[in-house]
Protein backbone atom coordinates (compact mmCIF):
# COMPACT_ATOMS: atom_id res chain seq x y z
CA UNK A 1 0.00 0.00 0.00
CA UNK A 2 1.86 3.42 -1.37
CA UNK A 3 -0.24 5.87 0.48
CA UNK A 4 -2.69 5.14 3.92
CA UNK A 5 -6.20 5.82 3.20
CA UNK A 6 -8.26 7.77 5.18
CA UNK A 7 -11.54 10.27 5.29
CA UNK A 8 -11.76 13.70 7.03
CA UNK A 9 -14.08 15.22 8.59
CA UNK A 10 -14.48 18.81 7.53
CA UNK A 11 -17.86 19.59 8.09
CA UNK A 12 -18.15 23.24 9.01
CA UNK A 13 -14.23 23.51 9.10
CA UNK A 14 -12.46 26.05 7.01
CA UNK A 15 -10.90 24.96 3.51
CA UNK A 16 -8.44 27.21 1.52
CA UNK A 17 -8.56 26.55 -2.44
CA UNK A 18 -5.75 28.37 -4.04
CA UNK A 19 -6.90 28.85 -7.45
CA UNK A 20 -9.57 30.63 -9.65
CA UNK A 21 -10.51 28.56 -12.36
CA UNK A 22 -12.43 25.58 -13.81
CA UNK A 23 -10.04 22.91 -11.38
CA UNK A 24 -10.21 25.30 -8.09
CA UNK A 25 -14.18 24.84 -9.07
CA UNK A 26 -14.27 21.13 -9.10
CA UNK A 27 -12.26 20.77 -5.98
CA UNK A 28 -14.23 23.42 -4.03
CA UNK A 29 -17.37 21.74 -5.36
CA UNK A 30 -16.48 18.52 -3.33
CA UNK A 31 -15.38 20.57 -0.37
CA UNK A 32 -18.98 22.07 0.07
CA UNK A 33 -20.52 18.72 -0.85
CA UNK A 34 -18.90 17.44 2.40
CA UNK A 35 -19.71 20.67 4.64
CA UNK A 36 -16.72 22.50 4.75
CA UNK A 37 -16.88 26.33 4.50
CA UNK A 38 -14.92 27.71 1.95
CA UNK A 39 -12.39 30.72 1.45
CA UNK A 40 -10.88 31.16 -1.52
CA UNK A 41 -7.41 32.94 -3.20
CA UNK A 42 -7.02 33.92 -6.34
CA UNK A 43 -6.18 37.37 -8.01
CA UNK A 44 -9.03 36.70 -10.70
CA UNK A 45 -11.80 34.02 -11.07
CA UNK A 46 -14.31 32.65 -14.21
CA UNK A 47 -16.59 30.47 -15.06
CA UNK A 48 -18.39 28.13 -12.15
CA UNK A 49 -16.04 29.37 -9.33
CA UNK A 50 -17.59 32.96 -9.97
CA UNK A 51 -21.05 31.47 -10.08
CA UNK A 52 -19.95 30.22 -6.23
CA UNK A 53 -18.89 33.20 -5.44
CA UNK A 54 -22.47 35.21 -6.33
CA UNK A 55 -24.16 32.62 -5.31
CA UNK A 56 -22.63 33.37 -1.72
CA UNK A 57 -21.47 29.59 -1.30
CA UNK A 58 -17.56 30.48 -0.58
CA UNK A 59 -15.96 33.76 0.42
CA UNK A 60 -13.30 35.17 -2.11
CA UNK A 61 -10.88 38.61 -1.01
CA UNK A 62 -9.61 38.90 -4.51
CA UNK A 63 -5.90 38.62 -3.50
CA UNK A 64 -2.82 37.25 -3.50
CA UNK A 65 -2.14 34.18 -1.41
CA UNK A 66 -0.27 35.33 1.98
CA UNK A 67 0.97 32.99 4.84
CA UNK A 68 -1.83 34.33 7.17
CA UNK A 69 -4.29 32.90 4.88
CA UNK A 70 -3.69 29.73 6.37
CA UNK A 71 -4.61 30.21 10.01
CA UNK A 72 -7.36 28.14 11.22
CA UNK A 73 -7.42 25.98 8.29
CA UNK A 74 -8.31 22.39 8.17
CA UNK A 75 -7.04 21.25 4.36
CA UNK A 76 -5.43 23.43 1.89
CA UNK A 77 -5.90 22.36 -2.25
CA UNK A 78 -3.86 24.23 -4.75
CA UNK A 79 -5.56 24.20 -8.12
CA UNK A 80 -3.48 27.10 -9.88
CA UNK A 81 -0.79 26.42 -13.00
CA UNK A 82 1.41 28.92 -11.20
CA UNK A 83 4.41 26.62 -10.08
CA UNK A 84 5.91 29.11 -8.25
CA UNK A 85 2.53 29.86 -6.29
CA UNK A 86 2.42 25.75 -5.86
CA UNK A 87 5.65 25.39 -4.31
CA UNK A 88 5.50 28.40 -2.17
CA UNK A 89 2.00 27.31 -0.80
CA UNK A 90 2.42 23.58 -0.31
CA UNK A 91 5.80 24.50 1.64
CA UNK A 92 3.79 26.95 3.84
CA UNK A 93 1.14 24.26 4.51
CA UNK A 94 3.62 21.18 5.39
CA UNK A 95 5.75 23.92 7.61
CA UNK A 96 2.22 24.15 9.70
CA UNK A 97 1.47 20.37 9.70
CA UNK A 98 -1.48 21.07 7.50
CA UNK A 99 -2.82 18.50 5.11
CA UNK A 100 -2.32 19.81 1.38
CA UNK A 101 -2.81 18.79 -1.92
CA UNK A 102 -1.45 20.44 -5.07
CA UNK A 103 -3.41 19.44 -8.44
CA UNK A 104 -1.02 16.89 -10.32
CA UNK A 105 1.67 17.54 -8.42
CA UNK A 106 2.06 14.48 -6.41
CA UNK A 107 5.74 15.65 -5.28
CA UNK A 108 4.21 18.76 -3.61
CA UNK A 109 0.96 17.18 -1.89
CA UNK A 110 0.97 15.62 1.53
CA UNK A 111 -2.23 13.90 0.32
CA UNK A 112 -3.46 12.44 -2.80
CA UNK A 113 -7.21 13.69 -4.27
CA UNK A 114 -9.13 9.89 -4.95
CA UNK A 115 -11.40 9.70 -7.82
CA UNK A 116 -14.87 9.76 -5.35
CA UNK A 117 -18.03 7.48 -5.63
CA UNK A 118 -20.68 9.10 -3.96
CA UNK A 119 -23.69 6.91 -2.37
CA UNK A 120 -23.85 9.10 0.80
CA UNK A 121 -23.48 8.06 3.58
CA UNK A 122 -21.34 5.61 1.52
CA UNK A 123 -18.02 7.26 -0.07
CA UNK A 124 -15.70 5.13 -2.32
CA UNK A 125 -12.49 6.26 -2.82
CA UNK A 126 -10.03 5.22 -5.53
CA UNK A 127 -6.30 6.13 -6.16
CA UNK A 128 -3.28 4.91 -7.68
CA UNK A 129 -1.12 7.23 -5.19
CA UNK A 130 -0.62 10.25 -8.20
CA UNK A 131 0.70 7.79 -11.32
CA UNK A 132 -2.51 7.40 -13.12
CA UNK A 133 -5.70 9.57 -12.08
CA UNK A 134 -6.95 8.72 -15.66
CA UNK A 135 -6.82 5.00 -14.43
CA UNK A 136 -8.61 5.63 -10.94
CA UNK A 137 -11.37 7.14 -12.72
CA UNK A 138 -12.06 4.67 -15.12
CA UNK A 139 -11.96 2.12 -11.99
CA UNK A 140 -14.81 4.50 -10.70
CA UNK A 141 -16.94 4.67 -13.77
CA UNK A 142 -16.59 0.49 -13.14
CA UNK A 143 -17.74 0.46 -10.04
CA UNK A 144 -20.31 3.23 -10.18
CA UNK A 145 -21.80 1.03 -12.90
CA UNK A 146 -22.25 -1.89 -10.55
CA UNK A 147 -23.64 -0.39 -7.17
CA UNK A 148 -27.05 0.62 -7.30
CA UNK A 149 -27.83 4.68 -6.96
CA UNK A 150 -30.11 3.95 -3.55
CA UNK A 151 -27.18 2.28 -1.72
CA UNK A 152 -27.39 5.27 0.33
CA UNK A 153 -30.80 4.08 1.69
CA UNK A 154 -29.77 0.95 3.18
CA UNK A 155 -26.84 2.32 4.42
CA UNK A 156 -29.34 4.79 6.64
CA UNK A 157 -31.78 2.75 7.14
CA UNK A 158 -29.48 0.07 8.85
CA UNK A 159 -28.07 2.81 10.83
CA UNK A 160 -31.63 2.79 12.76
CA UNK A 161 -31.10 -0.65 14.41
CA UNK A 162 -27.25 -0.99 14.21
CA UNK A 163 -27.43 -0.18 18.37
CA UNK A 164 -30.77 -2.55 18.74
CA UNK A 165 -28.74 -5.05 16.95
CA UNK A 166 -25.73 -4.58 18.90
CA UNK A 167 -27.51 -4.67 21.93
CA UNK A 168 -29.40 -8.03 21.30
CA UNK A 169 -26.52 -9.22 19.60
CA UNK A 170 -23.44 -9.26 22.02
CA UNK A 171 -20.87 -11.66 20.18
CA UNK A 172 -19.23 -9.58 17.17
CA UNK A 173 -19.42 -13.14 14.53
CA UNK A 174 -23.39 -13.16 15.73
CA UNK A 175 -23.86 -9.56 14.57
CA UNK A 176 -21.60 -9.55 11.18
CA UNK A 177 -23.77 -13.14 10.40
CA UNK A 178 -27.03 -10.95 11.26
CA UNK A 179 -26.27 -8.28 8.75
CA UNK A 180 -25.13 -10.49 6.01
CA UNK A 181 -28.47 -11.90 6.24
CA UNK A 182 -30.06 -8.59 6.43
CA UNK A 183 -27.94 -7.23 3.34
CA UNK A 184 -28.30 -10.39 1.06
CA UNK A 185 -31.79 -11.09 1.91
CA UNK A 186 -35.78 -9.43 1.72
CA UNK A 187 -34.66 -6.76 4.34
CA UNK A 188 -32.42 -5.25 1.87
CA UNK A 189 -34.03 -5.35 -1.13
CA UNK A 190 -36.95 -4.27 0.29
CA UNK A 191 -34.81 -1.23 1.88
CA UNK A 192 -33.15 -0.65 -1.19
CA UNK A 193 -36.76 -0.54 -3.22
CA UNK A 194 -37.68 2.48 -0.74
CA UNK A 195 -40.19 0.27 1.06
CA UNK A 196 -39.19 1.10 4.61
CA UNK A 197 -42.18 0.27 6.58
CA UNK A 198 -41.90 -3.26 5.66
CA UNK A 199 -37.92 -3.67 5.48
CA UNK A 200 -38.51 -2.70 9.53
CA UNK A 201 -41.14 -5.21 10.17
CA UNK A 202 -38.70 -8.17 8.40
CA UNK A 203 -35.74 -6.85 9.96
CA UNK A 204 -37.50 -6.85 13.63
CA UNK A 205 -38.90 -10.81 12.21
CA UNK A 206 -35.44 -11.67 11.36
CA UNK A 207 -33.94 -10.40 14.53
CA UNK A 208 -36.59 -11.97 17.12
CA UNK A 209 -35.73 -14.93 15.02
CA UNK A 210 -32.20 -15.01 16.01
CA UNK A 211 -32.52 -13.88 19.26
CA UNK A 212 -33.97 -17.23 19.72
CA UNK A 213 -31.78 -19.41 17.74
CA UNK A 214 -29.54 -22.24 19.47
CA UNK A 215 -25.55 -21.40 18.39
CA UNK A 216 -24.90 -23.65 15.80
CA UNK A 217 -21.88 -25.40 14.83
CA UNK A 218 -19.47 -24.02 12.38
CA UNK A 219 -18.12 -25.28 9.32
CA UNK A 220 -14.60 -25.79 7.33
CA UNK A 221 -14.36 -24.95 3.56
CA UNK A 222 -11.87 -26.90 1.79
CA UNK A 223 -10.89 -24.25 -0.46
CA UNK A 224 -8.30 -23.91 -3.54
CA UNK A 225 -6.07 -20.71 -3.62
CA UNK A 226 -4.83 -21.92 -6.91
CA UNK A 227 -1.18 -21.37 -8.16
CA UNK A 228 -0.13 -17.75 -7.08
CA UNK A 229 -2.39 -15.10 -9.22
CA UNK A 230 -5.08 -13.73 -7.30
CA UNK A 231 -7.27 -13.08 -10.39
CA UNK A 232 -7.48 -17.23 -10.65
CA UNK A 233 -9.22 -17.56 -7.39
CA UNK A 234 -12.41 -18.67 -8.30
CA UNK A 235 -15.59 -16.38 -7.37
CA UNK A 236 -16.60 -18.93 -4.75
CA UNK A 237 -13.38 -18.72 -2.91
CA UNK A 238 -13.57 -15.18 -2.84
CA UNK A 239 -16.90 -15.24 -1.63
CA UNK A 240 -15.76 -17.55 1.60
CA UNK A 241 -12.90 -15.62 1.69
CA UNK A 242 -15.39 -12.46 2.88
CA UNK A 243 -17.02 -14.62 5.33
CA UNK A 244 -14.90 -16.63 6.92
CA UNK A 245 -14.38 -15.77 10.71
CA UNK A 246 -10.85 -17.76 10.30
CA UNK A 247 -8.35 -18.40 7.63
CA UNK A 248 -5.88 -21.77 7.95
CA UNK A 249 -3.26 -21.37 5.22
CA UNK A 250 0.01 -22.77 3.97
CA UNK A 251 3.28 -21.56 3.18
CA UNK A 252 2.01 -21.81 -0.92
CA UNK A 253 -0.75 -19.32 -0.45
CA UNK A 254 0.54 -16.01 -1.83
CA UNK A 255 0.07 -12.95 0.07
CA UNK A 256 -2.20 -11.45 -2.44
CA UNK A 257 -4.49 -14.44 -2.45
CA UNK A 258 -4.41 -14.07 1.27
CA UNK A 259 -5.28 -10.12 1.34
CA UNK A 260 -8.89 -11.27 -0.17
CA UNK A 261 -9.41 -12.28 3.06
CA UNK A 262 -11.67 -10.27 5.43
CA UNK A 263 -9.55 -7.66 7.07
CA UNK A 264 -10.74 -8.82 10.77
CA UNK A 265 -10.81 -12.62 9.87
CA UNK A 266 -8.56 -14.61 12.20
CA UNK A 267 -5.57 -16.03 10.41
CA UNK A 268 -3.80 -19.06 11.53
CA UNK A 269 -0.60 -19.93 9.65
CA UNK A 270 0.16 -23.86 9.62
CA UNK A 271 2.89 -23.41 6.34
CA UNK A 272 4.95 -26.64 5.84
CA UNK A 273 8.00 -27.72 3.66
CA UNK A 274 9.55 -30.72 2.75
CA UNK A 275 11.69 -32.15 5.51
CA UNK A 276 10.07 -28.84 8.21
CA UNK A 277 6.91 -29.50 9.42
CA UNK A 278 5.79 -26.19 10.83
CA UNK A 279 2.71 -28.18 12.37
CA UNK A 280 2.39 -31.68 11.89
CA UNK A 281 -0.76 -33.01 9.82
CA UNK A 282 -2.82 -34.15 12.99
CA UNK A 283 -2.71 -31.33 14.48
CA UNK A 284 -4.03 -28.87 11.55
CA UNK A 285 -6.70 -31.81 11.67
CA UNK A 286 -7.32 -30.79 15.13
CA UNK A 287 -7.00 -27.45 14.74
CA UNK A 288 -9.94 -27.23 11.97
CA UNK A 289 -12.62 -29.53 14.06
CA UNK A 290 -12.04 -27.23 17.53
CA UNK A 291 -12.29 -24.44 14.86
CA UNK A 292 -15.67 -25.28 13.60
CA UNK A 293 -16.98 -26.88 16.94
CA UNK A 294 -16.52 -23.41 18.49
CA UNK A 295 -19.04 -22.15 15.87
CA UNK A 296 -17.13 -20.52 13.48
CA UNK A 297 -16.94 -20.42 9.35
CA UNK A 298 -13.60 -21.28 8.89
CA UNK A 299 -11.24 -21.67 5.54
CA UNK A 300 -8.90 -23.87 4.69
CA UNK A 301 -6.96 -22.03 2.46
CA UNK A 302 -4.83 -24.54 0.65
CA UNK A 303 -2.18 -23.78 -2.62
CA UNK A 304 -3.30 -24.83 -6.15
CA UNK A 305 -6.10 -27.33 -5.22
CA UNK A 306 -6.69 -29.17 -2.19
CA UNK A 307 -7.28 -32.86 -3.45
CA UNK A 308 -3.84 -32.49 -5.67
CA UNK A 309 -1.38 -33.09 -3.56
CA UNK A 310 -2.64 -31.28 -1.30
CA UNK A 311 -3.71 -33.43 1.44
CA UNK A 312 -7.13 -32.36 1.42
CA UNK A 313 -8.53 -35.97 1.19
CA UNK A 314 -6.47 -36.33 4.96
CA UNK A 315 -8.44 -33.46 6.21
CA UNK A 316 -11.68 -34.21 4.83
CA UNK A 317 -11.71 -37.91 6.35
CA UNK A 318 -10.89 -36.06 9.96
CA UNK A 319 -13.84 -33.66 9.51
CA UNK A 320 -16.04 -36.02 8.01
CA UNK A 321 -15.36 -38.37 10.90
CA UNK A 322 -15.58 -35.76 13.85
CA UNK A 323 -18.98 -34.83 12.38
CA UNK A 324 -17.91 -31.52 11.21
CA UNK A 325 -19.96 -30.32 7.99
CA UNK A 326 -17.13 -29.85 4.98
CA UNK A 327 -17.07 -28.59 1.43
CA UNK A 328 -14.41 -28.64 -0.72
CA UNK A 329 -13.98 -25.99 -3.00
CA UNK A 330 -11.51 -26.92 -6.25
CA UNK A 331 -8.61 -24.36 -7.33
CA UNK A 332 -6.44 -23.98 -10.38
CA UNK A 333 -3.69 -26.42 -9.23
CA UNK A 334 -0.34 -25.51 -10.17
CA UNK A 335 0.16 -27.94 -13.35
CA UNK A 336 -2.36 -25.78 -15.05
CA UNK A 337 -1.50 -22.45 -13.88
CA UNK A 338 2.01 -22.66 -14.48
CA UNK A 339 2.04 -24.73 -17.91
CA UNK A 340 -0.50 -21.56 -19.22
CA UNK A 341 1.48 -18.81 -18.04
CA UNK A 342 4.60 -20.63 -19.51
CA UNK A 343 2.80 -21.37 -22.57
CA UNK A 344 3.24 -25.24 -22.54
CA UNK A 345 0.48 -27.13 -23.96
CA UNK A 346 0.15 -30.34 -21.05
CA UNK A 347 -1.57 -32.26 -23.94
CA UNK A 348 -0.93 -31.97 -27.55
CA UNK A 349 -2.34 -33.97 -30.51
CA UNK A 350 0.69 -35.22 -32.41
CA UNK A 351 3.23 -34.77 -29.20
CA UNK A 352 1.38 -36.17 -25.88
CA UNK A 353 -1.89 -37.51 -25.95
CA UNK A 354 -1.68 -38.18 -22.16
CA UNK A 355 -1.11 -36.19 -18.74
CA UNK A 356 0.49 -37.37 -15.84
CA UNK A 357 0.90 -35.65 -12.59
CA UNK A 358 3.05 -37.44 -9.76
CA UNK A 359 4.50 -36.19 -6.68
CA UNK A 360 8.29 -35.84 -5.95
CA UNK A 361 8.49 -37.39 -3.19
CA UNK A 362 6.39 -39.59 -1.33
CA UNK A 363 5.16 -39.50 3.03
CA UNK A 364 8.65 -41.51 3.82
CA UNK A 365 10.52 -39.22 1.69
CA UNK A 366 11.45 -41.39 -1.13
CA UNK A 367 10.88 -40.50 -5.05
CA UNK A 368 10.12 -44.35 -5.29
CA UNK A 369 7.85 -43.59 -8.47
CA UNK A 370 6.58 -45.78 -11.47
CA UNK A 371 9.29 -44.95 -13.50
CA UNK A 372 8.71 -47.40 -16.37
CA UNK A 373 5.09 -45.48 -17.02
CA UNK A 374 7.00 -42.16 -16.44
CA UNK A 375 9.45 -42.53 -19.18
CA UNK A 376 6.57 -43.42 -21.72
CA UNK A 377 6.68 -41.78 -25.11
CA UNK A 378 4.09 -39.04 -26.12
CA UNK A 379 3.06 -38.16 -22.60
CA UNK A 380 3.80 -34.85 -20.77
CA UNK A 381 4.94 -35.60 -17.14
CA UNK A 382 4.23 -32.91 -14.78
CA UNK A 383 5.92 -33.24 -11.16
CA UNK A 384 5.30 -31.42 -7.82
CA UNK A 385 7.53 -30.93 -5.36
CA UNK A 386 10.20 -32.38 -7.39
CA UNK A 387 13.06 -29.50 -7.39
CA UNK A 388 14.84 -31.19 -4.63
CA UNK A 389 15.08 -34.75 -6.14
CA UNK A 390 16.21 -33.81 -10.08
CA UNK A 391 19.31 -35.65 -9.82
CA UNK A 392 16.97 -39.09 -9.04
CA UNK A 393 14.46 -37.80 -11.66
CA UNK A 394 16.41 -37.79 -14.70
CA UNK A 395 18.51 -40.91 -13.84
CA UNK A 396 15.51 -43.19 -13.37
CA UNK A 397 13.38 -41.57 -16.24
CA UNK A 398 16.79 -41.80 -18.61
CA UNK A 399 17.31 -45.30 -17.48
CA UNK A 400 13.90 -46.34 -18.03
CA UNK A 401 14.26 -44.90 -21.91
CA UNK A 402 13.55 -41.55 -22.21
CA UNK A 403 16.39 -39.95 -24.02
CA UNK A 404 18.51 -37.36 -22.30
CA UNK A 405 17.80 -34.93 -25.06
CA UNK A 406 13.76 -34.83 -23.97
CA UNK A 407 13.06 -31.03 -22.89
CA UNK A 408 12.62 -29.81 -19.34
CA UNK A 409 10.66 -27.40 -17.57
CA UNK A 410 11.73 -25.89 -14.02
CA UNK A 411 8.94 -22.95 -13.01
CA UNK A 412 9.56 -21.28 -10.17
CA UNK A 413 6.40 -19.00 -8.25
CA UNK A 414 4.51 -19.98 -11.04
CA UNK A 415 1.84 -16.98 -12.60
CA UNK A 416 2.96 -14.82 -9.96
CA UNK A 417 5.34 -11.51 -10.34
CA UNK A 418 8.40 -13.28 -9.41
CA UNK A 419 7.85 -16.26 -11.44
CA UNK A 420 11.29 -17.30 -13.01
CA UNK A 421 11.85 -20.21 -15.55
CA UNK A 422 14.60 -22.74 -16.20
CA UNK A 423 14.14 -24.91 -19.72
CA UNK A 424 16.77 -27.64 -20.58
CA UNK A 425 16.89 -31.27 -21.02
CA UNK A 426 17.07 -34.34 -18.99
CA UNK A 427 20.77 -34.33 -19.13
CA UNK A 428 20.85 -30.53 -18.68
CA UNK A 429 18.29 -29.83 -16.00
CA UNK A 430 19.79 -30.56 -12.62
CA UNK A 431 23.40 -28.29 -13.55
CA UNK A 432 20.97 -25.23 -14.41
CA UNK A 433 18.46 -25.98 -11.30
CA UNK A 434 22.08 -25.22 -9.47
CA UNK A 435 22.66 -22.21 -11.28
CA UNK A 436 19.14 -20.83 -10.60
CA UNK A 437 19.27 -21.43 -6.81
CA UNK A 438 15.36 -21.73 -6.65
CA UNK A 439 14.31 -21.60 -3.25
CA UNK A 440 10.19 -20.89 -3.88
CA UNK A 441 7.75 -23.70 -5.12
CA UNK A 442 8.78 -25.38 -7.94
CA UNK A 443 7.25 -27.36 -10.65
CA UNK A 444 9.25 -29.61 -12.92
CA UNK A 445 7.32 -30.59 -16.58
CA UNK A 446 8.92 -33.32 -18.28
CA UNK A 447 7.93 -34.20 -22.27
CA UNK A 448 8.23 -33.00 -25.56
CA UNK A 449 5.61 -30.00 -25.51
CA UNK A 450 7.96 -28.00 -23.30
CA UNK A 451 10.07 -28.34 -26.29
CA UNK A 452 7.35 -27.22 -28.97
CA UNK A 453 6.24 -24.16 -26.84
CA UNK A 454 9.78 -23.01 -26.02
CA UNK A 455 12.01 -23.87 -28.70
CA UNK A 456 14.75 -26.56 -29.52
CA UNK A 457 16.61 -24.86 -31.21
CA UNK A 458 18.55 -24.36 -27.85
CA UNK A 459 19.89 -26.68 -24.87
CA UNK A 460 18.64 -24.29 -22.15
CA UNK A 461 17.74 -21.33 -21.78
CA UNK A 462 16.88 -19.17 -18.29
CA UNK A 463 13.75 -16.87 -18.76
CA UNK A 464 12.07 -14.16 -15.74
CA UNK A 465 8.58 -13.26 -15.75
CA UNK A 466 9.65 -9.86 -15.69
CA UNK A 467 10.51 -8.67 -18.55
CA UNK A 468 9.69 -11.27 -20.97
Amino acid sequence: MQTFPLFLDVRDRRALVVGGGEMAARKAELLLAAGARISLVAETVNGEIAQLIADARLSWAGCAFEEGELDGVAVVIVASEDESLQARVSAAAQARGLPVNVVDRPALSSFIMPAIVDRAPITIAISTGGAAPALARRIRAEIERTLPAALGRLARFAEIFREQVRRTLVVPRARRRFWDRVFEGRVGELALAGDEIAARRELIKLLDGVRSETPSQGMVHLVGAGPGDPDLLTLKAHRLLQRADVVVYDRLVSAEVLAMARRDAERVYVGKRRAHHCVPQHEINDRLVSLARAGKSVVRLKGGDPFVFGRGGEELEALTAAGIAVEVVPGVTAALGCASSAGIPLTHRDHAQACVFVTGHLKDGSVDLDWEMLARPRQTVVIYMGANALAAIASNLTAHGLPGSTPVALIENGTTENERRVVGTLSSIERMAQRAHFSGPTLCMVGEVVGLALGRDQEFRFESRIGL
